[in-house]
């Protein structure tokens, strides 16, 4: 192993620390277990590293049948049931489809349509099975701050989002005219294996995210967006020339240039940055991503002092703009940034 990397039991030791510690007291229970537990890591480490993340590791054991129970529990389980526990972590890739983080979104996809006086063309990089790619069809509520709903109404509960700083929030939801995504393996929201793992990613004790996933997946059930399958960086640009000439489109993404390599990042980087460069029409490009996935992005790299280090980056067009809990929960706005050359 390579000086610098990082061990199975450090992965786990660090996702109990910094994200599930107060967010998830049970996944950090079992994750402090697992950095400790020989006979579980031997067996982790029988996959490649990419295989072995904690939230694949985790919602495999759920989906396959994990008790909620104490450490003990999950460890007889975990070994006992190893042979389909790893089957699972060997089809299955972590593909959470939060609409929660639709409400840290919001504020830029109405900002944008009201600058370029246009509709919404989105298309989502990683969609799973396309819950976020409905904004305008979900209710948010945010502190302090608007309450919006459609004027249908919303069949899921309002998407509450703490706020601080100077965030633009809207004082109406934007019009979307066409909506797509680009996923590896995108998932059917008509299928029911593919709803129970879904629902098998939502952490144990989040029962209103459960909720809210059920509610959403009912609307992409009933409208369903355009999902390509294959490689971002090889769809991306066919992509944005489907979309409508007379809307503004906006490539988005939450959590997903992790399972992509430096040269893969690199590459969508570029990509993106040209075509919101590029004015014979107007793309934008909102990445939503944990802050030790950045490379080079100025305010981006290292937490405020105090602040939990599991919070994500909101970025649009390459500039830093908000800090957020990574399902949606919390938006902070920062100060204006200068303008610098991002080094990917």
């Amino acid at each position: 192993m390579a000086p610098t990397e990082t061990t199975t039991a450090e992965r786990f030791r660090r996702f109990a620390e910094v994200e599930a510690r107060g967010y998830s007291p049970l996944y950090d229970e079992w994750c402090t277990g697992v950095s400790d537990d020989d006979d579980i890591l031997s067996r982790l480490d029988t996959l490649p590293p990419h295989r072995r993340q904690p939230v694949l590791f985790l919602g495999a054991a759920r989906f396959v049948g994990v008790p909620l129970g104490d450490y003990s529990a999950f460890r007889s389980f975990v070994l006992a049931e190893w042979p389909s526990v790893r089957a699972v972590m060997e089809s299955r890739t972590t593909q959470t489809n939060e609409a929660g983080r639709c409400a840290v979104l919001l504020p830029l996809l109405a900002s944008i349509s009201a600058e370029e006086g246009r509709p919404l063309a989105l298309i989502e990089v990683g969609a799973s099975a396309g819950a976020c790619l409905f904004p305008d069809r979900y209710a948010y509520a945010y502190t302090p701050g608007p309450v919006l709903e459609p004027a249908s109404g919303s069949p899921v509960p309002p998407l509450e989002c703490a706020v601080s700083g100077d965030a633009p929030l809207p004082a109406r939801l934007p019009e979307v005219i066409w909506r797509a995504g680009i996923d590896l393996n995108p998932l059917d929201a008509r299928n029911e294996d593919d709803v129970r793992w879904l629902e098998a990613l939502i952490w144990p004790e989040h029962a209103f995210r459960a909720e809210r996933l059920r509610a959403a997946l009912g609307v992409v059930r009933a409208d369903p967006p355009l999902l390509v399958r294959g490689d971002l960086n090889e769809h991306i640009e066919p992509l944005v020339r489907r979309a409508p000439r007379d809307a503004v489109v906006v490539v988005f993404h939450s959590a997903v240039l992790a399972y992509l390599d430096q040269a893969g990042r690199n590459r969508f980087a570029g990509t993106m940055l040209g075509l919101a460069a590029d004015r014979t029409r107007p793309v934008h490009w909102l990445s939503h991503e944990g802050h030790r996935t950045l490379t080079g992005v100025p305010g981006a790299m290292q937490p405020v002092p105090g602040e939990r280090d599991g919070l994500f980056v909101l970025q649009h067009n390459g500039r830093s703009v908000a800090r957020t809990g990574p399902h949606g929960q919390s938006i902070a706005w920062l100060p204006a940034l200068p303008s610098v050359p991002i080094a990917w």
